[in-house]
Parts: C-alpha cells; structure tokens; sequence
C-alpha cells in the first residue's frame, strides 16, 4: 500500500509539474524584457514547483574527459560486467598509459552510484577505474532472484575476479563490511583476484562504537517493525512489479527530516536566486538537488539483512558473520593492506567505527595497516568535495601506490 499511494500521488501531481515546465518556456523571456522584472518572482515560483519531485532514473556521471600528462584524454563508460542487480562499469580512457586498476564499490542506498561522480573524478588520472553502479531494484523482475547481504558480497569477488589480480579496493560508507567480508572469505579461499590494498572509507565496520542517531534509530525498533513500516511491493506497472523493496522516497523523507530546517533554508536561497537572475548560484543548487532527490529503491531482503547484521547485531565485529553458510574470517587476510579513513564531524558513521577494521585484521602486520582521521568533514566530505581532493586523497594515492 504504501508504494502505491506514493505512486498515485506522484501520477496526479505531474501534470501540475509538468504545466509549471511549460509556464517557465513561455515566460522566461517576458522576463527579459524591459519592464517586465515583475515576472521573475513568477516564474521562480513556477520554476520550484516543477522541481518538487523525485526521480528513479539514474542521473549522468558527465565524465567525458580528464586532464592525463599534460593533456586532454577523453573517457567514455564501458559495461566490463553485469548481472540483473548490479554493473561493473568502466570509465576507459583514451590512452595507452598503463595505471593501477581500482574497483570502487559505491554503497547500495537510496542514492545511485553517481553520488561518487567527485570521488571517480578525482581517482581518474591516476588510476584505471571501475565502479560498482547497481540497478535500482524497483526496475529489476521478480524473477531475477532475492538479492541480500550473501549476494552483495558475491557480486564484491565477482566484480574483482573481473577486474583481475592485482587490483586495488575502496569501499564507501555502508559496503565496507560487505567488502572487508568479501576480501577476508577470498583470502580464506586463496583467490588470485584478492585486491592489492583495500581503503575503508566512511564504513560501519562497528556500529557499538560512538553510536549515531541512525545507528540508535536501528535498534529501537525490532526488525519485523522495519518489515512491517518500510518494506512494500513495487507496483505492477514497472518491470520491478511485485519485488518487496525499502523504497527510496521513503529514505530521502527520513533523511530531509533529519535536517529539515537546512533543506527548507536552501530551498529559500534557491528561490531567492532565481527572483534575482543569479544563475551561477542557482545551477549549483539545482545541480546537487537533481542528484539528491534521484532516488534509489533496495531490495527488501538486503536492506532488513543489513539493517540486523550491520547495525543491530554488529556482527562483524563480534565474530558472528557469515557468508553462504561459512565464518566470515578477517584474520584470514595476509596480502591486502588495509586503509581506513574517517570524517571528525561524521554524524553517519562516526570515527571509530571504520577503524574497527584494524583490530579485526589481525593478520595484517601493523606495518600492513594505517588510519587517517579527516579533522573538520562530515560524512559526505570524506569522498566528495575540496578537503577530499586537497587533503584525504593524497592520502588514498600515497597509500595505493606503496601498495603496487
């Protein structure tokens, strides 16, 4: 019931949406006329209400070139491997320059991968890069399967057999346990695509650790509760119809409440600069609220799996994990150096969680391992932004690159 009410909402709101699209086309260039200034508010107010909506379609990486030696290199995404849930997709370089493969393995969330376009970006013109851009599930046929916690991490080592021996990892925010999961039961296995070095960004490895509201959110409620409140079926008219998801308009609502007066702020500053014809302003809003309200729906299985695993149980970190029936051993990892880094002012996964990561490789020397503590950066601005380029990434290439 509750993804079709949000459709039936959605269905009737958009031909006012779409009116407003149509009213800003005609009077756009009244606005430009002598005299007529007096439209601009009009056409602001047009223009807010053909953006107040969500999208479920992916938006655009926009990556088409990189600065390479001094040079303009174009790049173009390649498909190198997919499967219904998930692509591991290649940003191929025009350049016969051999660099370091890296997979970067972008959380299953209620944003798509593109949230990582800054972090693809700025590892480009050092590295061969691959990503992990999963599927939103409401777009995925019931009969591709379940897809949970077992299935990310399968996709982890299936993406990495792919992308060869020899490569290198950086998960970020929620995957980190998936991928510190993966690399430990490849390790245990012996397999030759186990990554070079792994970096921890930003992860839950241990959610008993500086707990956040959301970690306290998790487990203040039973997960048949979240069953229950946050797991609906897809309606039948997209290809999804019948798959149970944690639907992404319900996470962006959870997290716009969290912040609401902050969002409600911009969203009068944005008003403000479009009255006032300040278009430089206004596309850097419009820019990160596209990307921000392009929601992502999760398969329902992963997202209560995770929710127990990761945030309730801390399982992990105690032992207790397992993958298709086996422990999930991190001691077993002898060959992966090990990266974590985390932001000062992360209220999402707060510091000492991703460092978690250190006590559970005991395998690694101490030599293996090292930890960089971003002071000043929210969560968002451990992989993204200016302190990510200027100060956390020199970091991550140092340590890739004593890895090689």
């Amino acid at each position: 019931m509750l993804y079709s009410a949000y459709q039936w909402h959605t269905d009737m709101t958009a031909p006012l949406r779409r009116a407003a699209e149509l009213a800003i086309v005609l009077l756009n260039p009244l606005r430009r006329l002598p005299g007529l200034g007096g439209f601009a508010p009009i056409g602001a107010a047009w223009e807010m209400l053909a953006r107040a909506g969500l999208s479920h379609e992916r938006p655009h990486y926009g990556i088409s070139q990189i600065r390479l030696s001094g040079r303009e290199v174009q790049v173009t995404e390649e498909v190198f491997h997919a499967t219904p849930f998930g692509t591991l997709l290649h940003f191929k370089k025009k350049s016969k320059i051999s660099q370091p493969r890296v997979l970067v393995v972008a959380p299953l969330s209620g944003h798509f991968a593109t949230l990582l376009r800054g972090t693809v970006q700025t590892l480009l013109p050092d590295y061969d890069v691959f990503l992990t851009d999963w599927h939103n599930a409401r777009d995925i046929p019931v009969a591709a399967g379940p897809f949970g916690f077992d299935e990310y991490i399968a996709h982890i080592i299936d993406f990495l057999e792919a992308v060869g021996p020899g490569s290198h990892m950086i998960a970020v925010c929620q995957p980190c346990v998936h991928a510190l999961a993966a690399v430990a039961v490849m390790a245990a296995d012996k397999n030759p695509a186990q990554p070079r070095s792994m970096t921890l960004m930003a992860g839950p490895v241990d959610t008993r650790v500086n707990p956040t509201k959301i970690n306290a959110l998790a487990n203040d409620k039973s997960i048949e509760w979240f069953e229950r409140n946050l797991i609906s079926a897809v309606p039948a008219r997209h290809k999804g119809g019948g798959r149970r998801v944690y639907p992404g308009f319900v996470q962006i609502s959870a997290f716009v409440a969290m912040k609401a007066a902050r969002h409600a702020q911009a969203h009068r500053e944005l008003f403000t600069h479009l009255v006032n014809g300040n278009i430089e302003k206004s596309e850097t809003f419009k820019a990160f609220y596209d990307e921000y309200f392009a929601v992502f729906d999760l398969p329902g299985e992963f997202y209560l799996e995770t929710v127990a695993k990761v945030f309730q149980d801390a399982a992990l970190a105690k032992g207790e994990l397992t993958y298709q029936g086996r422990n999930v051993n991190p001691g077993a990892i002898k060959r992966t150096v090990l990266l974590t880094v985390e932001g000062g002012r992360d209220d999402i996964c707060a510091p000492g969680q991703t460092v978690a990561a250190h006590d559970l490789c005991t395998g690694l020397r101490p030599a293996m391992k090292r930890h960089h503590l971003q002071a000043g950066v929210g969560h968002y601005g451990v992989f993204s932004g200016r302190r990510w380029e200027a100060e956390i990434y020199p970091v991550v290439r140092k340590f890739i690159q004593s890895a090689v």
